[in-house]
């Protein structure tokens, strides 16, 4: 008995190793089949159809502004020297003199060389200046180094105590000037006020009227330094001064560009020389059969009393915004709601609308229903829909979303029991937002755009905000898509 039973336990253990072996292939080979024709399938689908590209939302302009290069015409004088000799220099290049202010002083015999320490203050600031120039240093306008060279003496005179500070923003009268030792000399002085330049480029005594397209060639473009340690002649040029603080600055325009500008007569400029911004009254004028536009100021010219071209920037694009491609954008249908049937939920203080019903038995249901409201536009007094308006209150049509509402829904005021049939549908712009993976639309409100990209309102209800993830191609694209 004791055999027959063990016999029998045996047979069954071989019979349900069997069984596991026989099963657990089978599992295996199903569950390797049907993972073979889904990733077979999903290789087809992502081949055949087309790729979904996304953008990044960016805050930022329509185009960035065109720059120019502008020619500054101002009202300057080369002066002369009054006798022979050797010239020791004043005041300092690049700032404002006073009227009777010292230039320069001449005598027969040479100065000689005074040596003078400066402070370790002093040489920090000039270090300070060099290296700001290095960084902010163009090639292509070398003849920005001349500027630099003439501003650094100017300074190290100042800081030397060779010449005294008549800087910008001084208006008193100052004839004298702190110096080392002169010796016998007779010291010129400026008739008028004016900013002190020790060199000339020709340029002086040209107006607006009498500039030629020539001179807008840089290439050309000569600037001589005036100042010198040889004895110079009289009659020869010493240095030149700017008497006015008005002046213009001319540049060259496309057709284009001049369509463009054609209504404006102030226009903001931003410098690229020290990313400075002023405003100045704007023209369009012709030299030689040629477009240029005229901007003319009344203040700042002491910052670029060296410099005859300057490379501006029109502050045109003022639109900010978030910035995104038009092949985002897409329209999306909703039903429109007056607010005045609008109520809040007593338990929960949502905001939603009340939608009547029957029952099996007949009886009016009334259902709560939390709805998005995507947008919001104001009703004229005149066309506002239902009856019993407060006319001293200010009513919006409600923008939902389709999905959560049938046509035909009767929704109720609560307040005075008038019903409104849902039916009417509005339609609104956006784009789809795939933060979480899926397409979820979202509003935008369009406030400028051109050929390829949009500039949006960030602070629209349901909308964008800045570094969200949307799509790009969105005729390729449903809402609620999953796209990873």
């Amino acid at each position: 008995m004791p055999d027959t039973n063990k016999k029998k336990r045996s047979w069954f253990s071989r019979l349900l190793r069997k069984i596991r072996g026989i099963f657990g292939l089978n599992i295996a080979t199903v569950m390797f089949t049907l993972l073979l024709i889904y990733m077979t399938f999903s290789s087809v689908l992502y081949i055949t159809s087309g790729q979904t590209e996304s953008y990044q939302v960016i805050a930022g302009p329509l185009s960035r502004n065109e720059t120019y290069t502008g020619l500054a015409i101002r009202e300057e004088t080369v002066n002369q020297a009054e006798s022979n000799g050797y010239i020791t220099y004043f005041a300092r290049e690049g700032n404002k003199i006073n009227a009777n202010g010292a230039v320069y002083g001449i005598s027969s015999t040479q100065i000689p060389e005074v040596e003078t320490e400066l402070s370790q203050e002093n040489l920090s600031r000039i270090r300070s200046q060099m290296l700001s120039f290095s960084k902010g240093f163009i090639p292509s306008n070398f003849n920005s180094t001349y500027s630099f060279k003439y501003e650094l003496e100017g300074n190290i005179l100042q800081y030397a105590g060779v010449t005294s500070n008549t800087g910008e923003g001084s208006d008193e009268a100052d004839s004298s000037v702190s110096t080392v030792m002169l010796g016998n000399q007779t010291i010129s002085k400026a008739r008028a006020d004016g900013i002190i330049l020790y060199s000339m480029d020709g340029y002086e005594g040209k107006t607006v009227e009498t500039v030629t397209a020539e001179d807008f060639d840089q290439n050309s473009y000569h600037e001589t330094d005036l100042k010198t340690k040889k004895p110079v002649k009289a009659g020869e040029n010493v240095y030149t001064i700017i008497t006015d603080e008005r002046w213009s600055l001319l540049i060259p325009l496309s057709t284009r560009q001049a369509v463009k500008l054609e209504d404006r007569t102030v226009i903001r400029v931003k410098f690229l020389k020290d990313n400075m911004t002023q405003s100045g009254d704007f023209s369009i004028i012709e030299i030689d059969g040629n477009k240029y536009g005229r901007i003319d100021f009344n203040k700042g010219l002491i910052r670029y009393a060296s410099d005859r071209f300057l490379e501006i920037e029109l502050v045109t694009n003022t639109v900010s915004g978030l910035k995104i491609p038009l092949t985002s954008i897409v329209t999306k249908e909703f039903y429109t709601i007056p607010s005045r049937f609008a109520t809040t939920d007593s338990e929960s203080g949502d905001v939603g609308f009340m939608v009547t019903g029957r029952d099996g038995d007949g009886q009016e249901t009334r259902t709560f229903v939390n709805a998005t409201i995507y947008a919001s536009e104001e009703i004229p007094r005149s066309s506002a829909p239902g009856s019993g308006r407060d006319e001293t209150e200010t009513q919006y049509l409600y923008y939902v979303n389709k999905t959560e509402f049938k046509e035909g829904d009767a929704i109720v005021n609560l307040s005075d029991q008038s019903r409104y049939i849902v039916g009417d549908v509005g339609v609104l712009e956006g784009v789809y937002c795939i933060n979480q993976g899926y397409a979820v639309f979202r509003r935008i409100q369009i406030l400028d755009q051109n050929e390829e990209y949009a500039i949006i309102s960030r602070n629209t209800s349901y909308g964008l905000a800045r570094y969200d993830h949307i799509v790009k191609n969105a005729d390729k694209v449903r809402e609620e898509d999953i796209l990873y």
